[in-house]
C-alpha cells in the first residue's frame, strides 16, 4: 500500500498538471478561434440540447392538454365489451392452457361468433353489428381447416353471416423483432371496417427468435402488439402455453400477465374442458364456461378412412381437479407405474373395494426411480418423498391406510373409498335399508371372535378379518343394489 503523504502529494500534482493544460489549450484556442475551448465545448452541449427540447415541446403539450381535474371525470357507462364479462373492446387478453387441451377450438368459436354478430356467445352479451376478426393461425397446419369446416357444417347460419367477417391469415409472424406488426397494420388498412378481434394463435409461433422467457424480448413483444392495438381499435387475443407447473398460470415471463387486460385459463377434467377468466382489469373475474368437443365426420381420405374435426359444445361445470406442482405430478406417475405392477386389492372395511393398492415403502421406490428428488443422498430423498406424500393426501388424491396406499382419482373420485355404515337420515333408513348379510359375514367388533373363514394372502398379512370371497362379492352385489351414491362417503 503507498505512503498516504506521497500518493496526496502526486494526486496533487497531477490535478495542477491537468489544469496547466486545459490553460494552454485555452490560450491556444483563443488565438485560433477567438474563442476558449471550455466556452467552445458549452455552445456545443447548447446546440445538442436544442433539438431534444424542440422534440419535446409537442409531447408536453400533449399531456397538459390531458390533465384532468377530479371535478371534471365522469364514470364511463356505455358498455366496451365485445363479449360481456369476458372481453373488452381494444384491450389485451391470453387464453392459456395445456397442449391439446381445446385452446384453438374455443377461441375459433368465440371468433365466429363475433364475426357473426351474432349477438350472444353462450349466454354472454356479443357487441352488436359484428365486424372482421383477423385470425391468425401461426400454428395448426391443416387442422384450421377442417375446425373452421366443421363450424360450417354445425352452424351453417352463423358460419353464412360471419362469411365475409372472419379472415384467415395462415402462416408464422414476428411480433418480436420489427417489421411484422407494421406490416400487419397496413395490410388491414384495406378492410372496409377495422378489426374487432385480432386473435395470434400461438405466442410461441409469433415471436420469431425472441425467447419468450426473457422481460426483454416478452416486452418487445407486448409493444408490438400494444402498437397494433393502438392503430386498428381492436382487441388482440394470444393464445398461449401453460407451464411445466400449471399451478403458476402461463409460461414465460411475467411481464405478459402484468400487460394483459384480461387472462382465461383453459383446464381439462376427463372430457370436459372449462374456461375460466383469472383475470380481469376492470371486470369481475367470476366467468365459468365448460364445454366438451363434440365430433364431427367431414369426409373420408384418399384410404377410405374418415376425417373429422370437432366443434365446441356447452357442458355443465364439474369439479376441477387440484393442480399439481411439478414434483407432485412425479408422484402421481410413479404411484401408476407402481399400482400396475404392484397393486393388489386390499380388503377390510377401511379399504377401497374398487381400488388397487401398493405398500408405501413401493410408491416411494418408484419415486427414487422418476428421480422425484434432485439430490442424490438417502435424507434428502426422504424427505422430497414426506413432502409429496403429504401435500398429495391433503389434496384428496391419495389414501394412505395401514402402510398402504392408493389412487383417488377416476369415475368414482365424487364418493369416499370406504365402506362405512349409512347414517339414518330423513327419507333414509340407513344400514337398514341393506339387504341381510349371511350370518357367516357377520363379524364382531372389540373383543369379539373373529369371522370363522378368512383369505390366507394378503388380508392376514395386513392384520385384516376377511370373509371368504364368494361371500364378499354377495356382500357388493347387496351394496350395489342400492343404486345410491349416498352408499358411500
Amino acid at each position: 500500500m503507498p505512503d498516504g503523504g506521497n500518493h496526496f502529494a502526486e494526486a496533487a500534482h497531477d490535478y495542477h498538471a491537468e489544469r496547466q493544460r486545459q490553460r494552454d489549450q485555452d490560450h491556444v484556442d483563443s488565438w485560433l478561434y477567438g474563442v476558449p475551448f471550455q466556452s467552445r465545448r458549452n455552445v456545443a452541449g447548447a446546440d445538442r440540447a436544442a433539438a431534444p427540447t424542440a422534440r419535446a415541446a409537442e409531447r408536453t403539450a400533449a399531456f397538459r392538454a390531458a390533465l384532468q381535474p377530479l371535478a371534471d371525470i365522469k364514470p364511463a357507462i356505455k358498455a366496451r365489451h365485445l363479449v360481456k364479462d369476458w372481453l373488452e373492446i381494444g384491450t389485451l387478453s391470453v387464453t392459456y392452457g395445456e397442449s391439446n387441451g381445446g385452446k384453438t377450438f374455443f377461441a375459433l368459436d368465440m371468433s365466429l361468433h363475433i364475426a357473426a354478430g351474432a349477438g350472444d356467445w353462450h349466454g354472454a352479451r356479443v357487441a352488436e353489428g359484428g365486424g372482421p376478426v383477423v385470425y391468425i393461425a401461426a400454428e395448426g397446419g391443416h387442422g384450421i381447416r377442417n375446425r373452421l369446416a366443421a363450424f360450417r357444417q354445425e352452424n351453417p347460419e352463423l358460419a353464412k353471416r360471419a362469411g365475409k367477417e372472419f379472415l384467415l391469415l395462415p402462416g408464422t409472424v414476428d411480433f418480436c423483432g420489427n417489421g411484422d406488426a407494421e406490416a400487419l397494420i397496413e395490410a388491414l388498412k384495406d378492410l372496409e371496417t377495422p378489426p374487432r378481434l385480432i386473435v395470434l394463435d400461438t405466442l410461441a409461433r409469433s415471436m420469431g427468435d425472441g425467447d419468450e422467457n426473457t422481460a426483454k424480448d416478452m416486452g418487445a413483444f407486448i409493444r408490438n402488439l400494444d402498437l397494433i392495438r393502438a392503430a386498428t381499435g381492436a382487441h388482440v387475443m394470444v393464445i398461449h402455453h401453460s407451464g411445466k407447473d400449471t399451478s403458476k398460470g402461463a409460461r414465460g415471463s411475467n411481464s405478459l400477465r402484468a400487460a394483459v387486460d384480461t387472462e382465461i385459463e383453459l383446464t381439462r377434467s376427463g372430457d370436459v374442458v372449462m374456461a375460466e377468466t383469472k383475470k380481469q382489469r376492470d371486470m369481475p373475474t367470476d366467468k365459468v364456461f365448460a364445454y366438451t368437443l363434440k365430433s364431427v365426420p367431414l369426409g373420408r381420405d384418399e384410404d377410405g378412412d374418415l376425417v373429422t374435426s370437432a366443434v365446441v359444445q356447452p357442458s355443465d361445470p364439474v369439479k376441477k381437479a387440484p393442480r399439481l406442482s411439478g414434483q407432485q405430478s412425479i408422484a402421481m406417475q410413479a404411484l401408476d407405474d407402481a399400482v400396475a405392477n404392484h397393486g393388489e386389492r386390499k380388503t377390510g372395511e377401511m379399504f377401497p373395494r374398487s381400488r388397487r393398492c401398493v405398500p408405501l415403502a413401493t410408491w416411494r421406490e418408484y419415486c427414487d426411480r422418476h428421480s422425484l428428488s434432485s439430490g442424490d443422498g438417502e435424507s434428502s430423498r426422504r424427505a422430497a418423498f414426506h413432502k409429496v406424500k403429504t401435500a398429495l393426501q391433503n389434496k384428496g388424491e391419495v389414501r394412505i391406510l395401514d402402510g398402504f396406499v392408493w389412487c383417488c382419482r377416476g369415475d368414482d373420485d365424487h364418493r369416499s373409498q370406504r365402506c362405512q355404515a349409512l347414517p339414518a337420515t330423513d327419507g333414509n333408513a340407513g344400514s337398514e335399508a341393506l339387504p341381510p348379510l349371511p350370518g357367516s359375514m357377520t363379524r364382531q367388533r372389540g373383543n369379539g371372535a373373529p369371522a370363522k373363514e378368512q383369505e390366507p394372502d394378503h388380508a392376514q398379512a395386513s392384520g385384516e378379518e376377511a370373509a371368504p370371497p364368494d361371500q364378499i362379492e354377495a356382500w357388493k352385489a347387496a351394496a350395489d343394489d342400492l343404486n345410491n351414491p349416498e352408499a358411500f362417503e
